[in-house]
């Protein structure tokens, strides 16, 4: 809450006497910005690359974003860290992101400060600073700054939205969901969607609806208090979800293929000024096959699914326009700043080939294309968890090399966008200046008039790492307030400092041998060696996409830049370097609670994340409900988890026990009671035993026998062939009910049990079989 109080170091300004006749009251004065005070709107895209918004040259309609740039600024020379959750950090604090312990994701957290996924308070939020201003504070959508072992039922809440300085939230917490289905969290609860996605639900409006919602709420109240909404879309995070007259739009354009998209995109690019008159487009990726050397179907399919991610951000843009006519009905538009920027790069995830369900990719059982060429009407749709080829990866970030999690210009350089009609009075200009993702705060809090906070709820601040970019907004010929910043993602590296780029790649396998793009932790005498022979340097002020390396004719110059870049890993946090992946995610962490064999269940209760919950997979396991069955009979979902695209379900449907294991949405293994379950009070029993071990280089999980109880009488007896090797994602467990999509068409969703649950018990204390590398691919691909 916004502190209430007296004027700051004035005593209580009224008079105390012996009664009231003798005395005078006075009232604490509430925070409360000078009059005229702007709104603030800050909107952040999802993996959108620098060549994907139509006002940056792409052939995807955006027009609503195209008209913020119209009635504002374009910058060209913005930067990100190249990756979300460090990224949102940056944008939210005014700090880089090994400060803020946001190295990476949360889901990679190491035990040192700058790699611990948790910002600390002494890096206070624009929602903290603003709200101590007196403005409302509204967080919608993704957040994904939370530590993910406190994304749970017990929190701890410190690090939700609503305790730095939200005082609304709805969204998610993690790194990804389901458009259709989405993981909601109402302020600190989960909630359902409000519409099923046969009702026309879909989480882009639904979100642009809550931001409507809680504008409206405060502006019939109070109509002059300004507001600052950060929105956060899911898109164009995967899964691709559009509905399909929005993907039907682009029907065709794609076919050319991505060398084509980024030749067309280029060429714009020069045209709106967006890149210099001498720029060159990168070279061809070598990870990235020619569109020509594709066979007939493989093109179709791919083309189809960048129409989908075209519908997408399309779809995405055309819901961000009901926001600014929202805005302009209320006539706060034109006092409204609003700024829009993407937290990375295009994402290339999908891997070489894409995918309709991300769920194959983590474990390894993608499908072959013709059984993806047999949905390929369904993409985008309620079925699937899609993700494009990463050559589309490739062209959405024209004119530069590679992708997020990377530190070239692909991963880093985003579109930045600033509209405030009433203070700007540039139109539709491109500026050039060089910034970064951490100079939003600064900025804002400079057209404002609002100086950094000494202090938040008490807590000393440390100074501000991000400069003021309002110098800009009015001279176009203004200097570049930062002339250095470092990069560092997963031991990916660079340093710009003015007009030059010094990049080092961190050794190890690439993305079309691993699927994750990491390498191994290494010694100090090996880094030691990178930083002799690894570093590549470019002078960006006249090689604006990276393409010629000049290291060698230039050592003293690169030779500098590797010491600004220690120097600057020494004052913000960098250190030790890891590239690593699999050491980080699977290194000791603490626990939302402590582990157990047995957990037990309830329902009515929230749904449990995936990776609090027990780990079923590949080890023998139980799951023991106890019902009672009415006169009437009863049916419905005991435990579930998992969606259409994977997972499991415990169920009674016609009277009879069934269990259902769906895997990664390719075959689904069943076993039904041989027998009805008799009114009553009953212990219901699940067991799986695996026979066999798992293919995990395959994707196949254990194959197992599925057995069904009823009261300890063996009722069901199944085989299944395999099963899920690593992962269910999305792969929330249900106590009573399946949320969202569906394990199983055998019934339709929440297929809430309408008997009593008394509990659901499930059991893994047989030993467990897991490969921490798949893992590693999920985390990675949700950020």
């Amino acid at each position: 809450m916004p502190i209430v109080e007296y004027p700051p170091g004035a005593r209580f300004p009224g008079v105390v006497g012996r009664t009231t006749d003798e005395s005078s009251p006075a009232w604490p004065v509430a925070p409360r910005p000078d009059a005229g005070a702007p709104n603030v709107v800050v909107v952040v895209l999802d993996d959108t690359g620098f060549g994907q918004l139509g006002c940056y040259g792409s052939p995807i309609q955006t027009p609503h974003m195209d008209s913020l740039a119209a009635n504002g600024l374009r910058f060209n020379n913005m930067h990100t860290t190249a990756l979300c959750s460090p990224s949102r950090s940056c944008l939210l604090t005014g700090r880089n992101h090994h400060a803020n312990g946001m190295a990476a994701i949360t889901e990679l957290a190491t035990g040192y400060p700058g790699y611990n996924g948790v910002v600390p308070f002494e890096n206070g939020f624009l929602s903290e600073m603003l709200l101590d201003h007196g403005y409302t504070t509204f967080m919608v959508g993704k957040w994904h700054l939370t530590p993910s072992n406190h994304e749970t039922a017990v929190g701890p809440y410190d690090r939700w939205p609503l305790a730095r300085g939200f005082q609304r939230f709805y969204g998610f917490l993690g790194g990804d969901t389901s458009q259709w289905y989405p993981d909601l969290v109402y302020d600190n609860h989960q909630v359902e969607p409000p519409r099923t996605p046969e009702e026309g639900y879909h989480l882009t409006e639904d979100l642009v609806d809550k931001a409507v919602e809680f504008i409206a709420d405060a502006d019939q109240i109070d109509p002059a208090k300004p507001f600052y909404l950060h929105l956060c879309f899911g898109a164009t995070h995967a899964p691709h979800h559009a509905p399909a007259e929005w993907a039907d739009r682009y029907s065709g354009m794609f076919d050319a293929g991505w060398d084509a998209y980024r030749e067309t995109t280029f060429a714009r690019q020069k045209e709106l000024g967006i890149v210099p008159p001498d720029a060159e487009l990168s070279r061809h990726d070598p990870d990235v096959p020619a569109w020509d050397s594709l066979a007939p179907d493989a093109r179709r399919l791919f083309s189809r699914m960048m129409e989908v991610f075209a519908g997408f951000l399309s779809h995405t843009d055309h819901h961000l326009g009901r926001l600014l006519a929202f805005l302009d009905q209320l006539g706060k538009l034109d006092n409204t700043l609003i700024m829009l920027v993407s937290d990375n790069g295009a994402s290339a995830e999908g891997g070489p080939t894409g995918t309709t369900n991300e769920a194959q990719f983590f474990n390894n059982a993608q499908e072959p294309i013709e059984d993806s060429l047999a949905h390929i009407d369904e993409i985008g749709g309620p079925k699937h968890f899609n993700h494009y080829p990463w050559g589309w990866t490739w062209a959405g970030n024209t004119p530069f090399r590679r992708w997020k999690r990377e530190t070239y210009r692909g991963g880093t350089s985003d579109p930045f966008i600033v509209s405030w009609p009433k203070r700007i009075a540039a139109r539709g200009e491109v500026r050039t200046q060089y910034g970064h993702i951490i100079d939003v705060v600064p900025t804002v809090l400079d057209l404002l008039g609002v100086e950094p906070p000494r202090t938040v709820r008490g807590v000393t601040q440390s100074p501000l790492h991000g400069l003021s970019l309002a110098g800009t907004l009015d001279d176009a010929d203004a200097p570049s307030p930062r002339t250095s910043q470092y990069f560092e993602m997963l031991g990916h590296r660079a340093i710009y400092h003015d007009g030059w780029r010094a990049v080092c790649p961190w050794p190890g396998p690439s993305f079309t041998e691993a699927g994750v793009g990491f390498g191994q932790p290494i010694s100090a005498d090996r880094l030691s060696e990178l930083d002799a022979t690894g570093w590549e340097l470019y002078h960006v002020a006249e090689d604006f996409a990276e393409n010629h390396d000049v290291a060698a004719d230039h050592q003293a110059k690169l030779i500098a830049l590797i010491g600004t870049w220690y120097s600057e890993a020494g004052k913000y946090g960098v250190l030790p370097v890891d590239g690593s992946g699999l050491a980080r995610m699977i290194g000791e962490k603490p626990l939302a609670a402590p582990a157990r064999d047995s957990c037990t269940y309830y329902p009515g209760t929230q749904s449990v994340p995936f990776f609090a919950a027990p780990r079923v997979l590949n080890r023998p396991h139980s799951i023991t409900a106890d019902v009672e069955i009415p006169e009437s009979g009863a049916e419905g979902v005991l435990l579930s988890q998992g969606t259409a695209a994977g997972g499991y379900s415990l169920y009674v449907k016609d009277g009879r026990l069934h269990y259902v294991h769906n895997y990664v949405g390719r075959a689904e293994y069943e076993v039904i009671s041989d027998r009805p379950v008799p009114p009553g009070r009953h212990e219901l029993r699940f067991e799986f035993e695996p026979t066999g071990q798992p293919d995990l280089a395959s994707g196949k999980g254990s194959p197992g026998r599925l057995q069904l109880y009823i009261d300890g009488s063996l009722v069901g007896n199944a085989e299944a062939p395999v099963t899920t090797p690593f992962v269910i994602n999305p792969g929330a467990l249900t106590c009573g009910a399946n949320p969202g999509s569906p394990v199983t068409g055998n019934y339709p969703s929440p297929f809430k049990f309408t008997g009593i649950t008394h509990t659901v018990t499930v059991d893994v204390s047989g030993d467990l079989i897991h490969d921490d590398e798949a893992e590693l691919r999920v985390h990675m691909a949700r950020q």
